[in-house]
């Protein structure tokens, strides 16, 4: 089998990434955090005509009918420029599972309404998974999935009570969520509504992890820079081994982490209630890398790397705040031992991809 990304994939991904570069500046991160919303408008109405937004959301209903493995690499992208707004939790998490309600036939009209919205660019959605309480930009979203045990409830967020919460991270701007449990607005229930949620906390943990490599991936290249460009003793810094040996560790991580994110998101476009323990193996292995790398960019940047002046902080602020945003690190290590522990695991390279890969590996290549 062949697992490279196709064509289209990368040729997509280099045109977003353009726009991203050029529109997600440090100076204009700054500038969001002056502002009530914390988001830029003209940004969000130019990814929405993308179609990122609705990029998991089938074609008949508005979407571009992709899946995750398409969209993990936007998902690093948005951490490689350290966005502020939460295009990846919308896209990935919130919307896919109003799709899975509406594929098992429950809910009711305001799914299909808010569906219909969000695809028009007309309204945006949030999602408060019981792991996962403080929720970023609950205050500008109009609709909101909410638990209550394993019940799924979508609520307009005039029925909710949002409580404040200051994060480590400026970009971020966090909400605990408090509501009625109105019957009509329960969307799902019993074991339909623990599935959802079960899916929903592996997409929300995919989409951290890919950022997470992304956010790596763009300090380590403004490390690279600066110690090109820092000179002492009239070289610059990025001679020294010592410096090299700091960030070559951080590469190192970086490449480790990302063929696992890559299996995590090609499980989760098949099967994401049984991608339970390739998530959590991404989630750690990304939270190393980036919090690996914030770390070391630090000490490389020297004292001015702890300054509020140094750009560097905004990409390391958004890391630590990830590392522990749907899952820390110790409930995914935890996740993957339970997994490991199953007499049925099926471990060895012949199941990388799981039972399918025996069969598949006699099939024509595909690309992922």
């Amino acid at each position: 089998m062949n697992f490279t990304f196709s064509e289209d994939q990368l040729a997509y991904r280099d045109a977003v990434e353009s726009m991203l570069v050029n529109e997600v500046t440090a100076e204009r991160i700054r500038a969001r955090w002056d502002t009530e919303s914390g988001t830029d408008a003209a940004l969000l109405a130019q990814i929405h005509e993308l179609g990122l937004t609705t990029m998991l959301v089938p074609e008949s209903l508005g979407g571009l009918g992709l899946n995750a493995t398409d969209f993990v690499l936007l998902a690093e992208l948005c951490g490689k420029v350290a966005l502020p707004e939460s295009l990846v939790d919308t896209a990935l998490v919130s919307l896919p599972m109003l799709v899975d309600v509406l594929d098992r036939g429950l809910g009711n009209r305001t799914v299909q309404t808010v569906l219909e919205a969000v695809a028009a660019g007309e309204a945006s959605v949030a999602c408060a998974h019981p792991i996962n309480p403080h929720v970023n930009f609950a205050a500008q979203a109009d609709w909101l999935l909410v638990a209550q045990g394993d019940a799924v409830y979508l609520l307009p967020r005039s029925a909710v009570t949002l409580s404040e919460h200051k994060s480590v991270d400026p970009s971020r701007r966090l909400s605990t969520v408090e509501f009625d449990a109105n019957p009509e607005a329960c969307v799902a229930s019993g074991a339909a509504g623990a599935e959802l949620w079960r899916a929903t906390l592996n997409r929300g943990a995919l989409g951290s992890a890919a950022q997470l490599l992304g956010l790596a991936q763009g300090m380590i290249e403004r490390t690279v820079t600066y110690s090109a460009d820092r000179e002492q003793f009239g070289r610059p810094i990025g001679v020294n081994q010592a410096v090299k040996h700091l960030l070559a560790d951080c590469a190192v991580q970086i490449e480790y982490a990302r063929p696992v994110i890559h299996r995590a998101a090609y499980t989760v476009s098949v099967a994401p209630t049984r991608a339970d323990w390739a998530v959590s193996h991404a989630k750690a292995a990304a939270a190393r890398a980036a919090t690996l790398t914030a770390r070391q960019s630090i000490q490389v940047h020297g004292a001015m790397g702890y300054t509020w002046e140094c750009d560097l902080q905004i990409w390391a602020k958004h890391a630590w705040a990830l590392a522990r945003e749907w899952g820390d690190v110790g409930f995914h290590k935890n996740r993957v031992h339970e997994w490991l522990l199953q007499p049925k695991a099926l471990l060895g390279p012949e199941y990388t991809f799981g039972k399918r890969s025996l069969i598949d590996s006699a099939s024509p290549s595909t690309d992922v």
